[in-house]
């Protein structure tokens, strides 16, 4: 176990590159199994659930070369089927949630998939429902072994069909489009989701060969073919990043330019920030965060409180919540947090109160921040990382916060975050990295 100790009230200059897109690497990664040939993958972060999701592959006897940091060569020619059934890969499986998405291209392209319940945040409820309803609806039988927490998925032929997604859930939708690229006849999805990072699953499958229309709609249709071969592709800057970067430059920065961001494919998150009065510069493709010693949040037309609230694409996602939470404590104005979508994301902000923030937690979902106008600095504090993003979200709070604060589980923030010590400490942080017994 490892803890961060951090002194608050540093300020922050210079500039920053968000890293390769978590989620968009998880995906691309798994779909190299549906190919043989040589797939390579550019900008893949070096975070603990993307280097998880790799020694999966390796597991199962995919060759993965590291041409360069962040450049890998996967090659799929020679995988063990029977590993699968192993206790050690499945246990293996039960730590990480993207271990779900084999699913879709191991039945695809070898008839059988075996995958322990998996892990990952825990942030309430994550159903699979959409997952498996979706590529049973491709022929494909599901057996669940309760006792061992096991599912295993067998299937001669998958068969292309019409579908309509319960929720037009991310990771869902990429495993049923990575099995259905294969299937006989065309596959017709609706509700499917549409966020950059499916987008550029999808664009990378076209590339080796796949006949996917209707990219960056909720409509997806799917032409099967017999056989994929290999690709080069390059991960997006993660929006998530650039949107954790935004915050903390809000809070603590004297100015910092976040590059290379890939504006076209942030949506609103620039615009939600301007609604806490944040100034987000665009130029060029990166933006700068110039110095906010007083920012306000704006009302509705009709003169009423702000609410932000997560939504599906090109909605708010769900992951920047707890960002926007933190930066709402110091704005001039209140503001309702929404959840909808997980039932225990916002149960962080008791450290945030103890830290000295007027947040009324209204149930599981909702939360009202007072925000203090920079009046009133939060209190360093001892804190414990429930999540990736509250992690984040608690680590900008204190580095705001006047004191010392020591946040415990930060292997939950190096899950999503690469080296965010040293490269924070770069722009003017002072946050170590302690080892705790």
């Amino acid at each position: 176990m490892a803890s961060f100790i951090i002194e608050g009230g540093c300020r922050l200059s210079g500039e920053i590159t968000p890293q390769g897109a978590k989620n968009e690497a998880l995906q691309v990664i798994c779909a190299t199994l549906l190919t043989s040939e040589p797939v390579e993958i550019k900008n893949v972060p070096n975070i603990a659930d993307v280097n998880n999701q790799i020694r999966l592959l390796q597991d199962i006897g995919v060759k993965v070369t590291r041409k360069a940091p962040g450049n890998y060569v996967f090659q799929a020619d020679d995988v063990n089927i029977d590993y699968l059934q192993s206790d050690e890969f499945l246990k293996r499986c039960s730590a990480l949630r993207g271990s779900v998405m084999l699913i879709g291209p191991l039945v695809a392209r070898f008839g059988t998939a075996m995958v322990s319940k998996p892990g990952g945040d825990k942030i309430g409820r994550r159903r699979l429902d959409t997952h498996f309803l979706g590529i049973k609806k491709l022929g494909a039988d599901f057996q669940y072994d309760q006792e061992r927490e096991v599912f295993e998925i067998h299937a001669h032929q998958l068969r292309g069909t019409y579908m309509l997604l319960d929720e037009a859930s991310v990771t869902g939708t990429a495993n049923i489009v990575m099995a259905a690229v294969r299937a006989k006849g065309t596959t017709t999805i609706y509700n499917a989701a549409c966020e950059p990072y499916v987008q550029q699953l999808c664009h990378l499958l076209n590339r080796m060969g796949a006949r996917i229309s209707g990219i960056a709609s909720n409509l997806l249709t799917i032409v099967g073919v017999e056989a994929l071969h290999g690709a080069e592709h390059t991960v997006l800057p993660d929006m998530i990043e650039v949107g954790s970067f935004i915050g903390m430059a809000a809070m603590v920065g004297d100015g910092i330019r976040i590059k290379n961001v890939a504006y076209d494919k942030l949506g609103i998150i620039p615009y939600t920030f301007r609604r806490l009065g944040i100034q987000v510069l665009h130029e060029q493709d990166d933006l700068f965060i110039p110095r906010q010693s007083h920012y306000e949040i704006e009302s509705f037309i009709d003169g009423s409180s702000m609410t932000l609230s997560d939504a599906p694409w090109p909605g708010l996602t769900p992951d920047l919540l707890s960002v926007l939470l933190v930066v709402s404590t110091q704005a001039k104005g209140s503001v309702l947090i929404h959840q909808k979508m997980f039932e225990s994301r916002l149960f962080f902000v008791d450290k945030l109160i103890d830290m000295g923030a007027q947040i009324i937690l209204c149930d599981p979902h909702r939360a009202v921040v007072v925000g203090h106008d920079n009046q009133l600095p939060l209190r360093g504090g001892r804190m414990t990382s429930p999540d990736i993003r509250a992690g984040i979200a608690l680590l900008i709070a204190a580095m705001s916060a006047e004191g010392t604060s020591q946040i415990h589980n930060i292997e939950q923030i190096d899950r999503g975050y690469e080296n965010i010590e040293a490269r924070l400490n770069a722009l003017g942080a002072c946050i170590k990295r302690v080892d705790c017994q």
